[in-house]
């Protein structure tokens, strides 16, 4: 079990790194997928969250 959580937790340390060196953030990758997209409810990691 801690070896999933440190894996998880060392792969967002990553990605957000990452982005951040990019200038990216979570907003401007939902902008791209467009307007067609539409608003959902989705569960991820325990939460549930909405796209607006």
């Amino acid at each position: 079990m801690a070896a999933l959580f440190v894996l998880g937790f060392t792969g967002k340390k990553l990605i957000d790194g990452w982005m951040a060196r990019k200038g990216a953030t979570p907003n401007d990758v939902r902008e791209q997928a467009g307007p067609a997209r539409g608003k959902h409810t989705r569960f991820l990691l325990g939460v549930w969250y909405r796209e607006d």
